[in-house]
């Protein structure tokens, strides 16, 4: 278990003191500010990115009017909704609508806590960082759940529902595909599992990845899988009773998970902070900003799926392959330990076999509505 001394009495080791005027506390200080800026930059760049990047794929302009190029556009969209008027609906409960932005986002900002940028450069190096953010990441949910709820409105309270029913069932398959990286790994510590690739895992577990990806895309309302929010069914889903400040905390929330699950699977499946040349804080930005503009690749890409075939995705497609991957993971970690490049060829094999069968097997009802 990791050591909670310090936290409990509010000190650090006399080592790490030495080095932050204030201890423990100017420790504390320092990272969250670090981490709460890094966090909004990142999301601001990625507003701008998608918007940009759907421009091109849709054969249309991007903002590009505000600033250079339209870099200051989402600076100008915030501007906008803080001076908006702050509407609560009057049969809603006001204490809930309220809390609902704020324990939405919160729990996205805990994340990036236990994200290494570089060696050792992170707020809390837990030897269990990934359970942490598996746990951290699912409160959100509840964020989200108050704010349909606490609405009053039926449409809100359906895609809260809707936000329950896909967090639960892809949490399983998205937790099973990371546990084929910990046994290979050795180790729950993001620090370790990127000092352990010396080949990116993504070599090592290309169907881990690829289960990881869209359970994690399903997750954070990503399209195709966003029917918490489908305007033609639903209005906006849980946030359709939000204005101003309040919707813009949802929003963030959106992208700021959508970061958030690309930096994961950076230290997941890419190798981290690690490569040549370049400073390691700046090989890290790259590859969460190639995530995401993959992320981006799909919403453009595949069109949106039925509630039904959300859920038979999850249950009938990701589960059994996230099941059979961790299977095959296991026989490998005993006995080809020192081979990984034949578990690259074996592993390979396995996912286009898996995906090609699968998928002939696999329905989702296409003519009729699965209850």
């Amino acid at each position: 278990m990791p050591d909670i001394s310090p936290l409990l009495t509010g000190h650090l080791p006399a080592a790490t003191a030495a080095y932050w005027p204030g201890g423990y506390w100017g420790h504390w200080a320092f990272y969250t500010t670090a981490l709460i800026t890094f966090a909004l930059l990142m999301v601001m760049g990625a507003i701008y990115i998608e918007r940009r990047l759907l421009g091109r794929m849709q054969s249309r302009l991007g903002p590009n009017r505000t600033g250079p190029f339209g870099l200051l556009q989402p600076v100008a969209d915030a501007l906008k909704v803080l001076i908006k008027e702050d509407i609560i609906p009057q049969p809603a409960d006001r204490l809930v609508h309220w809390l609902a932005p704020v324990v939405a986002f919160v729990p996205v900002v805990m994340i990036f806590a236990v994200v290494p940028f570089q060696k050792g450069a992170l707020l809390a190096d837990l030897n269990i960082g990934i359970l942490y953010v598996v746990a951290v990441s699912s409160l959100t949910t509840v964020g989200i759940f108050m704010a349909g709820w606490g609405s009053s409105n039926k449409y809100s309270l359906l895609g809260a529902m809707r936000n329950v029913a896909a967090v639960v069932s892809y949490e399983i398959p998205l937790v099973l595909s990371i546990l084929g990286v910990v046994l290979i790994a050795g180790s729950l510590s993001l620090n370790e599992i990127v000092l352990a690739q010396d080949i990116p895992f993504i070599f090592l577990q290309p169907m881990g990845f690829l289960l990881f990806f869209m359970a994690a895309c399903a997750e954070i309302n990503r399209s195709p899988f966003d029917l918490m929010e489908a305007d033609s069914e639903i209005v906006a889903g849980f946030h359709t009773e939000y204005s101003g400040m309040k919707f813009a905390m949802f929003y963030l929330v959106e992208y700021a998970e959508a970061i958030a699950m690309s930096a994961i699977i950076s230290v997941l499946f890419l190798g981290g902070w690690r490569g040549p040349l370049l400073p390691p804080w700046l090989w890290f930005v790259i590859k969460v900003f190639a995530v995401f503009g993959f992320m981006v690749w799909t919403r453009a890409t595949f069109p949106r799926v039925r509630i039904d075939q959300l859920m038979a995705f999850a249950w009938k497609f990701l589960l059994p392959l996230s099941l059979i991957n961790l299977f095959v993971t296991a026989i490998q970690v005993l006995t080809i330990p020192d081979a990984p490049w034949l578990v690259f060829i074996i592993n390979t094999a396995v996912m286009i076999l898996l995906v090609i069968i699968w998928s002939g097997l696999f329905k989702v009802g296409w003519g009729r509505v699965e209850v």
